[in-house]
């Protein structure tokens, strides 16, 4: 069973940064989809960014110009850089793989942005 794990998220205050990054616990072939995913007390999940096999990128309105997805696809690891983090970033942060046969979810990490 792939396991996702992510790291790096925490406390920052308002203009910070993070970076979080997610690995998978075993190599994984032909992943469609590595994406970022972000759920608020009270709110549903929503999509933060993502990136497509061939390098494509898509990000929510809500965070372009501030968070940058990055891969490294013989490691099989996403990355997310936050920047300008502003108090509507806090959330539970979850990655996300998607391949033909799989979907696969790590268990989340907080992001807390506040002064």
């Amino acid at each position: 069973q792939v396991q996702l794990v992510e790291s790096g998220g925490g406390l920052v205050q308002p203009g910070g940064s993070l970076r979080l990054s997610c690995a998978a616990s075993r190599i994984i072939f032909k992943i469609n989809t590595m994406g970022w995913y972000r759920q608020a007390p009270g709110k549903q999940r929503e999509l933060v960014a993502a990136i497509i096999s061939r390098g494509g990128t898509n990000y929510a309105d809500s965070v372009k110009g501030r968070f940058t997805i990055s891969r490294d696809s013989a490691k099989n690891t996403v990355d997310l850089q936050m920047n300008s983090l502003k108090p509507d970033d806090t959330a539970v942060y979850y990655c996300r793989f998607v391949t033909g046969t799989g979907d696969y979810w790590g268990q989340g990490t907080q992001v807390t942005v506040s002064s």
